[in-house]
């Protein structure tokens, strides 16, 4: 698989990052919608998440592991945290996956991992791989 649509969409968002201002980022258009930050943040914690999801299902089939986006975003206040920062970790992060992703024999794209917190069902890394980026891209509209 070629992973270069997303190694373009981080270098891309990373320019476009750059026209927005503090208060752009900070802004919330009610308490309880996350902020441009904040979405960020929660994709910063996504890409932890797939990570993990990306090794431990190449030697471990159908592990469950699930992800409590509002828990996350809450429990590490990225509204307080440095805009620099986020983003620093954001890009990391998805150059880290990149990496990940880039390195995972083509038969292990055929294992499971249970990514539901209630009913199990198993995706294919191979899928999770394609919705993560998918998840990327529909955030970062949002940006």
């Amino acid at each position: 698989m070629n992973y270069q649509i997303l190694k373009n969409i981080i270098f891309a968002e990373l320019q476009r990052f750059e026209n927005l201002s503090e208060e752009d980022w900070s802004y919330k258009i009610s308490p309880e919608k996350w902020s441009k930050k904040e979405i960020l943040g929660h994709l910063c914690d996504s890409a932890l998440t797939n990570i993990r999801r990306f090794v431990i299902t190449q030697y471990k089939e159908n592990d469950n592991i699930v992800y409590d986006q509002d828990f996350w975003v809450k429990a590490q206040n990225y509204q307080n945290v440095p805009t620099s920062d986020i983003i620093n970790l954001w890009k990391f992060l998805n150059l880290q996956i990149v990496h990940t992703v880039e390195n995972i024999p083509d038969e292990a794209l055929k294992r499971t991992c249970d990514t539901t917190k209630t009913i199990p069902q198993k995706f294919t890394l191979e899928y999770i791989i394609h919705d993560y980026i998918d998840h990327l891209q529909y955030h970062l509209k949002a940006i």
